[in-house]
């Protein structure tokens, strides 16, 4: 009785090992299963790389390409505008090229000037609508505040220290200065020697 009473039994003993063992399993399978994670994410990221390599490789082709292929239509609207204008003869198939120059100029000035305007229109780059909702916000919490003032004040209610407004206190006496209202001595005395009395 005083073993079962005053120590643990055996059965404590035990499942309290049990309990530990089940913690220290836990604690090895969720560091094996965050192990396992770190090492899915860098295969994933390597594979993703991979792929993103692969896919830039190719659009640096297609874009050697499609260039290739823009100069060829390029020169070939040069010499059908050479066939196509009335001036200069066999010999003088430059004009198309000139012709052709001028048109691309032209295409890139219109394209420069739009870009221009969307850079101008996006400058600076700040958050204009969020700074403007902000601006509001802190407005109208700042009217709510004088509002709620005022009508505390006009309620007799003292402002709230903790808001930031300043607490009414009243006025602490001087030791040596008598109460307000109350008469001094020397008011006595005059009064004993005149023979009158104060508020006669």
């Amino acid at each position: 009785m005083m073993a079962s009473s005053d120590g643990d039994g055996p059965g404590d003993s035990q499942s309290r090992q049990g309990i530990a063992s089940a913690i220290t399993e836990v604690s090895e399978r969720a560091s094996l299963l965050i192990r396992e994670e770190i090492e899915l994410a860098k295969t994933e990221i390597a594979e993703k790389t991979a792929r993103l390599a692969k896919g830039a490789v190719v659009a640096i082709a297609a874009g050697v390409f499609l260039f290739t292929a823009l100069f060829f239509v390029l020169i070939g609207c040069a010499w059908l505008l050479y066939y196509e204008l009335p001036i200069g003869n066999e010999f003088t198939y430059f004009w198309g090229f000139f012709a052709m120059a001028l048109i691309l100029v032209a295409l890139g000035v219109i394209a420069g000037l739009v870009a221009a305007r969307a850079v101008r229109s996006g400058s600076p780059p700040t958050p204009g609508m969020a700074i403007e909702e902000a601006r509001k916000i802190r407005e109208t919490v700042s009217a709510r505040e004088t509002a709620s003032a005022a009508s505390d004040a006009r309620a007799g209610v003292a402002p709230n220290p903790e808001a930031g407004a300043a607490p009414v206190r009243p006025p602490i006496p001087d030791p040596g200065q008598p109460p307000a209202g109350a008469a001094s001595d020397s008011d006595l005395g005059r009064g004993a020697t005149d023979g009158t009395t104060l508020g006669g």
